[in-house]
Parts: structure tokens; C-alpha cells; sequence
């Protein structure tokens, strides 16, 4: 090692060198934070839907929302509803297709329902008409997880 060189000093990181760095961190597979707003964004009788939405198919969305478990008395299940306002499709007219999201766990996975309290789905978003016993549901999501929303 050459010690008359000198120490070796390093340029401290500029504001565009973290910014890439904050890129390089945050990868294409974390979930996008998707509004009842967004999703309403989708004409369910023509199909049509914002540029938005369609960039969001077939990618991990993040969405809040309330549990409507298809199995009956589950606690926990691997398919559902996932609804904007708690009470939603258990009453008559049900909410339009375009705000409801039909969710089947990957993998069998189970999640708990409780339908009184909010939670965060993720899983990737479909676009696909869904008939339920509650409803039709324009959305399809291949649920990943299913948390408490905070």
C-alpha cells in the first residue's frame, strides 16, 4: 500500500445521489397506495378506464377497505369482497361494480375478516367482471395480504 499517496477521500453524496438511491430502494414490486376514487375511474359498462388504472394492471396496488367474506361464518377466509364504507353489499341495491374488489388469496392463504373494522389489502389488481352472491365486482386482486389500516 502506497501511504505517500495520501488518504483517499470520498465526495460526500449530493441531493441527486440520494434521490437515486431512494429510486434504487423503492422497487417496481411494492404496491401502489390505490383510492376508491381511482377505481371508480373504471366506465364498468364500456370498460374504458384512465391511463392511470390501466398502468396499475397487473401490478401490486395497496387498497383500503372493509372484509365481506363469500365463505360463510368465516373468521378467516381465502376469498372475499373488499368494500369502501363498512355494511356495503350485505344491503340492497349493492355498490356499482367498479367499487367492488373481489379477492382471492394467493396460494390459499387465509385472512382474517372483520368486517367492522378498515384494513389494507395488497395483492396484484385485474381488470375482470366477478359475480358474487353480493354483487358484481369489476375488480379481481390476487390477495397477498390483508393488514389492519393504520
Amino acid at each position: 500500500m502506497d501511504l505517500e499517496a495520501g488518504p483517499v477521500l470520498m465526495p460526500l453524496p449530493t441531493a441527486s445521489d440520494l434521490e437515486i438511491e431512494r429510486k434504487v430502494v423503492s422497487s417496481a414490486d411494492d404496491p401502489v397506495e390505490l383510492s376508491w376514487r381511482a377505481l371508480a375511474a373504471l366506465d364498468y359498462r364500456t370498460g374504458e378506464m384512465s391511463d392511470q388504472l390501466r398502468d396499475l394492471v397487473g401490478k401490486p396496488v395497496k387498497i383500503p377497505g372493509f372484509t365481506v367474506p363469500l365463505e360463510d361464518f368465516a373468521s378467516a377466509a381465502t376469498e372475499f369482497l373488499l368494500v369502501p364504507f363498512v355494511g356495503a353489499c350485505v344491503h340492497t341495491p349493492p355498490p356499482p361494480p367498479n367499487q367492488l374488489v373481489y379477492v382471492k388469496m394467493d396460494e390459499g392463504r387465509r385472512a382474517m375478516m372483520d368486517g367492522w373494522n378498515p384494513v389494507w389489502l395488497e395483492g396484484i389488481l385485474h381488470v375482470e367482471d366477478v359475480n358474487s352472491v353480493y354483487g358484481s365486482s369489476s375488480y379481481r386482486v390476487v390477495g397477498m395480504s390483508v393488514t389492519p389500516y393504520s
